[in-house]
């Protein structure tokens, strides 16, 4: 079987939810307060890729340590902007 891409997206909401071990709710709230933005079906239906589940479980593990979504949000900004930077310095 051929590797995937871990931004293809492949889970309903409900599963996203399951494996992860949040409420559906959660998914939700974290989406309107911007911290992800999962991709649609073209009858809306919300899909989440692995990239996605990645980032929720940096949330949820900032969550569990006391940080407030806005700090989460912050805390996400900086981290995809040093992950940008490395990966135009090459390494």
């Amino acid at each position: 079987m051929p590797d995937r891409d871990s931004s293809t997206p492949l889970y309903g909401i409900a599963v996203a939810a399951d494996l992860l071990g949040v409420p559906e709710a959660s998914l939700r709230l974290f989406e309107s307060k911007g911290l992800l933005t999962p991709s649609r079906t073209q009858g809306g239906t919300r899909r989440y890729s692995d990239d996605d589940l990645a980032r929720l479980q940096r949330i949820t593990a900032l969550r569990a340590e006391g940080v407030n979504l806005e700090g989460v949000l912050r805390v996400l900004e900086l981290q995809d902007e040093n992950q940008a930077l490395r990966d135009e310095l090459g390494g």
